[in-house]
């Protein structure tokens, strides 16, 4: 896969802008040529560290026929302004997750992408990372036989590390809290291995941090296939944590961020450590977006998945603040 260089501009400049640019800089399949932000400081500091130029308003970006592909981390309210202009511009669009807040915004930001005629990536890395592929193979290949059921845990600690002037720590720029911010990946992983999610049952609290939304999240999932999984995340546990266990009827997967991933077949007393080598998985998801660009295949993650994905949260949503069964389709119905 040898093609030029995908020139970028990356928006929105907060951490997370530049983890996606440290991931670029480790790539030859992507150029980081221009950037922009409302705050001078934060994108003249971004250009330093990353190159390129720094732009005093969007507008210049999108006007710039240097620029090809926008890396889009700005806040969730802003996703369809920012992409629906970018697409209109010829913009291919790296969307980091979730694609919206709302599934009127997410259709919405498909829609323009696709009318332009542009590539919309969206950025899930937790599903690249090499214990689910190597899940996947097996279960591909029929090894776990029928899938029955499987619990995750996604954790971290946030108590003095956090800022409540930041969108992502609001009831209106992270609706859901943790289960939007977070959350939202390991449902996505547990999709990824097995199969689409039919309906939520959710719980929500604020336990520990300050401000208007919750720390902690729990949910049953229900999957199209009948096997059922739960779902933990947490912004109030002690560490940062991480746990997902596959369980089918002819094999198990048992992986967490400390013990990495083991595996035991039906009719085995004890399970066996999976030796893997951890993958670049940002990288590999920003490259498969330039490949797409380059006319090579296309995003694993797209505007139809991503609003999906965001179907599943809004029903976890709804749930907990309505205490009952929601279903995936529901949510989707109403728009």
């Amino acid at each position: 896969m040898a093609f030029e260089p995908v020139r970028v501009a990356c928006i929105g400049m907060g951490w997370w802008s530049d983890v996606l640019a440290d991931a670029i800089k480790r790539s030859d399949k992507l150029k980081i040529v221009a950037c922009y932000s409302r705050s001078p400081e934060k994108r003249q500091a971004f250009a330093g560290k990353y190159g390129g130029r720094a732009a005093e308003r969007y507008e210049a970006i999108l006007d710039d026929r240097a620029v090809e592909a926008i890396v889009n981390t700005t806040p969730n309210d802003v996703h369809l302004e920012t992409t629906r202009t970018a697409a209109a511009a010829g913009k291919h669009v790296f969307l980091d997750k979730p694609i919206a807040n709302s599934i009127a915004d997410a259709r919405a930001i498909t829609a323009a992408c696709r009318k332009a005629g542009v590539v919309l990536a969206l950025g899930y890395q937790r599903r690249r990372e090499s214990p689910f592929r190597w899940i996947r193979r097996q279960i591909d290949d029929g090894v776990f036989g029928k899938l029955v059921n499987a619990e995750a845990n996604i954790s971290r600690d946030r108590l003095g590390k956090l800022d409540l002037t930041s969108w992502r720590y609001t009831a209106k720029g992270m609706p859901g809290g943790v289960m939007l911010q977070i959350g939202i990946h390991y449902t996505d992983v547990l999709e990824y291995l097995l199969g689409p999610i039919k309906a939520v049952n959710a719980r929500l609290a604020q336990l520990v941090l300050p401000g208007d939304n919750p720390d902690v999240a729990s949910l049953v999932l229900e999957h199209e296939s009948g096997a059922l999984a739960t779902l933990n995340a947490s912004y109030a546990s002690a560490s940062e944590y991480y746990l997902m266990n596959v369980y089918g009827k002819e094999a198990s997967a048992y992986y967490d961020l400390h013990q990495g991933l083991r595996f035991l077949k039906r009719g085995g007393d004890r399970s066996s450590p999976v030796a893997l080598e951890k993958n670049d998985a940002i990288r590999d998801e920003l490259e498969e977006f330039a490949a797409a660009v380059r006319g090579e295949g296309q995003p694993e993650m797209d505007g139809e998945r991503g609003t999906a994905s965001l179907a599943v949260i809004r029903a976890g949503i709804e749930s907990a603040r309505e205490g009952r069964r929601v279903e995936v389709a529901e949510v989707l119905s109403r728009g």
